[in-house]
Parts: structure tokens; sequence; C-alpha cells
């Protein structure tokens, strides 16, 4: 049973003690009861360790990287265990949605579900309309995936959408233009990097894994630290592999060793 969410967006508030000097978007997808091999798939409790580990590192008098929650493709696991962990908190993330499979697709949101997140305070992006990788459509395509995904969210939720995150990550200069002419004023890439305030027009994200540990995320959130260069330097290795190998075997190869499942999202963030 689903419990009813809504809030007065007044209720919830992004407290900011201190303005901090750098930000890191943390990307999410799904949450499960339990744990999963597939790898964007995070079990409820660990991801409420993490909501926990970020609220204590927001409140540290020197915070390092001031950690934020996104979430892509809008599952309906991000209505039923997230957001009830987040207003617990009085926590705002951004949600990204793959517009064209709400209340369409079997396991991701609805539009009653959809309001309700949008009216409880959350943040609601476009994640495109197909979950189809950008850098494959024609200028009419984009059209759809941009235009149409920004202008039904719109409609349905009677708010102004934009921001945008890239399925699958993928871009180059025509897709940004694209985005520039179809509304957007914020891409959110998948590239794990800090961000400075007032942010540009590219967004960084680092994706989260299934596996991950409190300990690392801690780990990564500290400016001193080299793991999040590391995961910078896989990023660059794995930009070099898509062009070589394309992106279509590149997938393949991915959701072999990610163990993805039928039914989750096709590729797309996934295949990072």
């Amino acid at each position: 049973m689903r419990m009813d969410w809504t809030l007065h967006v007044e209720s919830i508030s992004e407290e900011r003690p201190r303005q901090p000097l750098q930000r890191l978007y943390f990307l999410y997808h799904e949450l499960r009861l339990s744990a999963s091999d597939y790898s964007y798939a995070l079990e409820i409790k660990e991801f409420e360790k993490q909501i926990d580990l970020f609220l204590q590192i927001r409140s540290d008098e020197n915070p390092g990287l001031w950690p934020e929650v996104t979430f892509d493709d809008g599952h309906v696991s991000n209505f039923d265990y997230a957001l009830p962990i987040l207003l617990s908190r009085s926590l705002i993330a951004r949600f990204f949605i793959t517009v064209g499979w709400t209340g369409k697709k079997r396991g991701y949101m609805g539009w009653p579900e959809l309001r309700s997140l949008h009216e409880s305070g959350q943040l609601i992006g476009a994640h495109g309309w197909s979950h189809t990788y950008l850098t494959h459509c024609a200028s009419r395509d984009l059209e759809v995936e941009l235009g149409k995904a920004r202008s039904i969210l719109e409609d349905q939720l009677g708010t102004s959408i934009t921001t945008m995150s890239l399925p699958g990550g993928r871009y180059n200069r025509r897709i940004l233009a694209a985005c520039r002419e179809a509304g957007y004023t914020q891409i959110y890439t998948s590239a794990p990097r800090p961000e400075c305030e007032p942010l540009g027009f590219t967004v960084g994200r680092l994706n989260v894994c299934g596996d991950w540990s409190p300990e690392l995320i801690r780990t990564v959130l500290q400016p001193e630290s080299r793991a999040l260069s590391n995961f910078e330097r896989q990023y660059r290795i794995k930009a070099i592999a898509k062009r070589v190998v394309g992106d279509r075997l590149y997938e393949k190869l991915w959701a072999l060793l990610n163990r993805k499942e039928p039914g989750s999202s096709a590729g797309g963030d996934n295949a990072e």
C-alpha cells in the first residue's frame, strides 16, 4: 500500500548552513528491498545509510564536497522507497523522468506518483522520451526526445521544466545545442566530477553502484582523496572504449559484466 506523501513545498527546505565550495552529484536508479547482483539496483537500507552519511557530512564544519542526490529513469521505487526516506530527513533530490515510460512501462511511475513527487517539493527534470541515446537521434527524433518530453512534463505537472539528464551520458556539441534550443538551461551528465557554484550548463554526476559502502562514499567526498579522480580516470577509459567498439557492442558487454536484468532500463545510463 502506498502512502500519500504529498506535502506543501514550503514544508521542505534545503538547509545550507554554509555555502560549499564544491558539490558532488550522486546518481541513483532503482531501490530494492534486498540486495541484488544488478549493479545499479541499491538495497533500501544501504540507500538510507548513504543519505544519513550525506546529512552528517553536510553538518560538518568543513564538509569537503557537498553531496547532492539525483535519480534517473523514474522507477516506481523512487516514489515508494526513496521519497519517504528523503521526506523524513527534509531532503530534496532531483528526479529525471523518461517521459514516454510514465504510466506506460511496468515498474515505472505513473502520473499520480509523479505529481505527488513534485508536490512534495522534489525537483523534476526530463530524461528524454524513450531513453534513446541522443547521439543516435536525427533532428526529428530530437524534437520528440527533448521537446515533446519537456512539454508533456510541463503540461502534466503544471511547472516549468528546464533541466535534462542525458540517457547513457551520451552527448556532443550537436546535442548540447539541441538541448539549448529545446529550452533546457542545465544538462546533467554522467561525468564524475565536482561542480563549483554557480553551476554551468553541464553538470557532472557520479553513478552509484549497489555494492558501494558508506566508507567508499565518504572517501569520495574528501577533496584530498584520489577516489574521485580514479572514477574520473575510469570514465575517460570507458569513453575511449565506447568510441572503439561502438555503443551496441559496449552495451552488450556492460550488460554482461553488470548482470543487467530483463526489464531494466534498456542500456541508457546503465551502459556507462
